[in-house]
């Protein structure tokens, strides 16, 4: 790595509406390094890159590309430039095929005929020196999503870009592929290449980056070399000392919380060869089977869209089952509604906060009762008391850290993070037997984290039983006593806590069985 920028940002601000998004930002990537950029949600850091690449226009600031002052005004632009970018959800059109979209937008559109064979042969060039390996003729929607992102850096470099930012790239990666990732980076930067590597994942960046930045309220807050880093330093940085790290669940780095082997009690939650059936032969479950006991945390780990979202409507109800039972504290519930199933111990944080389970339109305080709204203490011979409600509401925005103006600040005004505390605080604040949590901590920042692996510690402490569905393995493995993985909608084994280990269950995520 040369110390030497090729790129600079300078004094970068950015507002939406009345709203600071970005606050004098500095920012500076050297040649052939790999700069990681780290924050919460909602630090900037995205917004940030989307204005190097052109999907944003800053209001005041500049910036420099090998000492020239460039601007850019689309993404066009940027690629013009020689830089690119690979979302976090990829641009991608599922019914082409990988070689289709890779030279789609390109010259090739110039040609008088559609013979590829002098641009396939350029592809399979940078295959090969990357460690791209992808079917040219395979199509889109047929590709699990670590083969999919590498469609979208071929995309990329097929584009001859020299400054590469990557958007939260391992989010759907299974450890291997996270591996394989990190290899790849390394060797484009051998070749030239500058990357920038947004994330909020501490040790990706400490494990893979030459110098990592750090965002915290759109505002620069520390710049360090991986060898002067330490996961404290960016702590402090992301989130300052709102919280107390020494004492923290996530930093305790995966040591006991328990696990099945002290829990014997009786079963909570039993799913019973669960099946949904789907298009053609292929089922979206398939004869899925687990128990779930008393103060135990179970996991379902799995790459996203592997049938977790059916799994956790199944057990709620929302899902209608061809085959199987759900069976609660020893009742079948399988013909129940959810309004039932929810009045009968069980609470749900959905994975999908902006449609399942929440009001827009409705206050905050509405939202934070919604489904017990006619039950007390909310109400009384059929008529809800919004003193009470409002007295609940202002406890749970002040527990919970839900920024609004009130409990009477329509929903639809508070930020994704805020959404999300809205629905965890309605879940924790009803007595229950049973939780499933789908993807509870997405858009939360550190603290707000720890506090909601707190709460859900709290209830297995009280002998919750809880299905934690989650795409962050790392928060699985803290958190669970056994950890089930899910493959095109069957489970393909589970582990007790003694054999957790990461690229196993990666393994697993890829379809392999897991031994007996």
């Amino acid at each position: 790595m040369a110390d030497t920028p090729i790129l600079i940002m300078k004094g970068i601000r950015k507002t939406f509406d009345k709203s600071v998004a970005l606050d004098d930002v500095n920012f500076e990537l050297n040649a052939k390094e790999i700069h990681g950029l780290l924050g919460g949600n909602g630090a900037g850091k995205t917004t940030l890159m989307n204005i190097l690449f052109g999907l944003y226009k800053m209001d005041s600031g500049e910036i420099l590309l090998n000492n020239q002052k460039i601007s850019i005004s689309s993404p066009r632009d940027a690629l013009d430039l020689h830089i690119g970018m690979v979302h976090q959800h990829f641009l991608q059109i599922t019914s082409f095929t990988v070689l289709e979209n890779i030279v789609l937008g390109t010259n090739i559109q110039k040609k008088y005929s559609m013979d590829l064979t002098t641009e396939i042969a350029t592809i399979q060039d940078l295959q090969k020196r990357f460690n791209l390996d992808v079917d040219l003729n395979a199509f889109i929607e047929e590709l699990p999503m670590g083969t999919r992102q590498k469609v979208e850096i071929l995309k990329a470099l097929y584009r001859g870009v020299q400054v590469l930012i990557l958007d939260e790239p391992t989010t759907n990666l299974t450890p291997q592929e996270v591996d394989d990732l990190f290899k790849s980076l390394r060797v484009m930067v051998e070749e030239g290449l500058s990357i920038v590597f947004i994330t909020h994942k501490l040790r990706e960046v400490l494990s893979v980056c030459d110098r990592i930045s750090v965002l915290r309220n759109g505002k620069n807050v520390v710049t360090l070399k991986r060898s002067e880093a330490s996961e404290e330093a960016f702590v402090r940085g992301m989130v300052g000392d709102e919280m107390d790290i020494q004492n923290s669940v996530i930093f305790s780095h995966a040591k006991s919380m328990g696990g099945i082997e002290q829990i014997q009690a009786e079963v909570t939650l039993a799913a019973q060869n669960i099946t949904i059936a789907g298009s053609g032969n292929v089922p979206i479950l398939n004869d899925i089977s687990f128990e779930v006991r008393k103060g135990e945390i179970l996991g379902i780990a799995g790459v996203a869209g592997n049938g977790q979202r059916d799994l956790a409507e199944a057990i709620l109800g929302i899902a209608s089952l061809t085959s199987g039972k759900v069976v609660l504290t020893q009742q079948d519930i399988t013909t129940h509604p959810t309004n039932y199933r929810l009045e009968k111990g069980i609470a749900y944080i959905p994975e999908d906060r902006l449609h399942d389970g929440f009001l827009p339109k409705a206050s905050v305080a509405h939202n934070l009762i919604l489904g017990f709204h006619r039950k007390e203490p909310y109400a009384s011979k059929g008529f809800i008391d919004w003193k009470k409600v409002y007295e609940v509401s202002e406890d749970l925005i002040t527990t919970y850290n839900i920024k609004t103006s009130g409990p009477g600040d329509v929903g639809g005004n508070l930020s994704g993070g805020n959404i999300q505390r809205v629905m965890i605080a309605r879940a924790f604040s009803k007595p229950a037997s049973f939780m499933v949590a789908h993807n509870p901590t997405r858009g939360l920042d550190i603290p707000s984290m720890d506090f909601v692996y707190n709460r859900i510690l709290e209830g297995k402490a009280r002998g919750m039983a809880t299905l934690l569905l989650s795409e962050d393995l790392d928060e699985l493995i803290l958190l669970c006593d056994r950890i089930a993985v899910m493959y095109r909608g069957e489970l393909v084994g589970i582990l007790d806590r003694s054999r957790f280990e990461k690229y196993e269950i990666g393994r697993m995520m890829s379809g392999y069985k897991a031994e007996a």
